[in-house]
């Protein structure tokens, strides 16, 4: 008997799926950055924002899966055995880089010298980390070093053109043969962590020394992002203390620095990003600022990389929100569209809110960056709130994930829809540049060392004053402050607290009533679960998710 081929049948066609999220303009279909970025000074940068806007539509979301499944791979050594520590990225990887840098997300504030330029390179970095947000992390390094670098004007001189060049050169060569550099910076110690007075690093002058002045350095460190980067900023030893020093990959003599790649990091999330281990034998570096005061000086970094991991986490929630909704609007579920149904749009209004409270919060910050060179309050308010919305704002992005991928269902838990990068990607803001409990730990230090800070963002909270349950709540943390004798205990209650009553000042300020109500409804009053979805009756749910992605 002949074999019978049968052929397959038709078993189904493909319904009640979503079509796919293509085409959808970042800035466009975003009122709260839109209003945000009139509001804090830097409506003039608003065709730059968009034009960046319309060219993450296309092609670089590919860009954004190429470079996070194909990985970055070191290479220790070349065919013959010399040892060139050099990192292979994908080429999507380059060319977000490159779209990056073209933009000015690296150096705006430093390439233009006008208000509200902080506010508009925000708006950017916030719309260009939705897309892909592992290249954000040189990008974010390369902007925050050159307040640190202005400490040693010599060096800033020499490489601040360098750095503010609008050309991606990701060639290994001397700076001096390149159209622009990217920078990075390395703490951390493995015996020490966030610990930097635990380093072990030295530093030996090679004449005699001083601010600017060449040091042999000789240790490790921990974790170095981006190590092919043109130039980091380190602390070391010296005799009199902990100390700062700006080392390139390459010597003034052309001669490869003794920067050693030893590993790379298998990381959770931000796989696009190389992040590794790496040895100093006796690298060639300069000192920046102050000797002994090393971390007074990388601070200046550390602050501007901190607002980028509010920035970059209110982004990430805002990526994942409109997934939820765009999801939720085509697809049904027991007779009716998901968005139609009211546990569901209780769900999504309640992620709409936290969204723009870490966007309105992120815009504001930026702006006191914007001012805080020529307005003491400014600065001091930057100082506190910096570390108060980063704590918050890193903590809530990876719950509000979580539900966002929920709406999704297991739609959302396979590797073909961005939930599970963005997943992965969402606690990495709360350990980078201080975890939960060092940040809560510093908003005490500036309490306490820098009081000027305390008023500063009274001053500001205060703006929203009359509303019942917001004042009730600036007393309550006033009265938190006056009792400081267990204060570390009580650290993190405190910081949330304080990050709450900012944001839910902000939105009454500046968001629509039926927003700011609920907010402080459901944040500031307790009326409202500890999940998701858990809002009091009465809101208007409807209305704040059509503010949030209009249909």
């Amino acid at each position: 008997m002949k074999n019978v081929i049968t052929l397959a049948h038709k078993t189904h066609d493909v319904l009640n799926q979503p079509p796919p999220f293509e085409g959808h303009d970042l800035f466009s279909t975003d009122r709260i950055l839109e209003e945000a970025l009139v509001r804090e000074g830097a409506a003039w940068a608003r065709e730059s924002i968009a034009e960046l806007s319309r060219v993450l539509t296309g092609e670089p979301l590919l860009w954004g899966v190429q470079a996070n499944t194909h990985p970055p791979v070191l290479r220790n050594y070349d065919r013959y055995g010399n040892r060139i520590d050099e990192v292979e990225y994908h080429p999507a990887y380059h060319q977000l880089m490159a779209l990056a840098v073209a933009h000015e997300l690296h150096a705006l504030p430093w390439r233009r010298q006008q208000p509200g330029a902080h506010v508009a390179r925000a708006a950017k970095f916030f719309l260009e980390s939705q897309v892909e947000a592992g290249h954000g992390c040189p990008i974010s390094m390369t902007y925050s070093i050159v307040p640190a670098i202005r400490h040693q004007p010599e060096i800033a001189a020499e490489w601040e053109p360098r750095i503010v060049s609008t050309e991606y050169d990701p060639r290994s060569l001397p700076p001096n043969q390149k159209r622009g550099v990217i920078c990075g910076m390395a703490m951390t110690e493995k015996q020490g962590g966030s610990d930097v007075r635990a380093n072990t690093t030295r530093a030996e002058p090679v004449d005699s020394g001083g601010p600017g002045a060449a040091y042999w350095i000789t240790g490790h460190k921990w974790f170095c992002s981006a190590p092919m980067s043109d130039a980091f900023l380190m602390l070391a030893y010296t005799d009199k203390g902990l100390s700062c020093f700006f080392v390139p990959r390459w010597r003034p003599d052309g001669v490869r620095n003794t920067i050693l790649i030893q590993r790379l990091k298998d990381k959770l999330g931000n796989r696009s990003n190389a992040s590794s281990e790496i040895e100093l034998d006796r690298a060639w570096g300069r000192m920046v600022g102050e000797e002994g005061r090393g971390v007074r000086t990388i601070i200046e970094m550390v602050n501007h990389t901190r607002l980028d991991c509010v920035i970059g986490s209110a982004a990430i929630m805002r990526q994942a929100l409109v997934q939820a909704i765009h999801h939720c609007r085509h697809r049904s579920a027991f007779g009716k569209r998901l968005v139609e149904q009211p546990l569901m749009q209780n769900v999504l209004a309640d992620l709409c809110l936290e969204s723009e409270a870490a966007t309105v919060a992120m815009m504001r910050l930026a702006r006191a960056y914007d001012m805080a060179h020529r307005n003491p309050e400014e600065r001091a308010f930057a100082r506190l709130a910096t570390a108060v919305v980063k704590y918050w704002v890193c903590k809530r992005t990876p719950m509000m994930v979580a539900e966002a991928l929920e709406c999704l269902g297991g739609a959302g838990y396979v590797e073909e829809s961005v939930m599970p990068r963005l997943y992965r990607e969402a606690p990495l803001n709360g350990i980078w540049e201080g975890s939960g409990n060092v940040i809560c730990l510093d908003v005490l230090r500036a309490i306490r060392k820098e009081p000027e800070t305390v008023p500063a963002f009274f001053q500001e909270v205060g703006l929203a004053q009359g509303e019942p349950a917001l004042d009730r709540a600036i007393r309550e943390v006033e009265e938190e402050l006056n009792q400081l004798d267990d204060s570390e205990f009580r650290a993190r209650r405190l910081v949330e607290r304080m990050a709450v009553v900012l944001q839910s000042s902000l939105l009454l300020r500046h968001s629509v009533p039926e927003v700011a109500q609920a907010f402080c409804r459901s944040r500031l009053e307790g009326d409202g679960g500890r999940a998701f979805g858990t809002l009091p009756r009465g809101i208007r749910v409807q209305s704040i998710i059509e503010r949030n992605l209009p249909a």
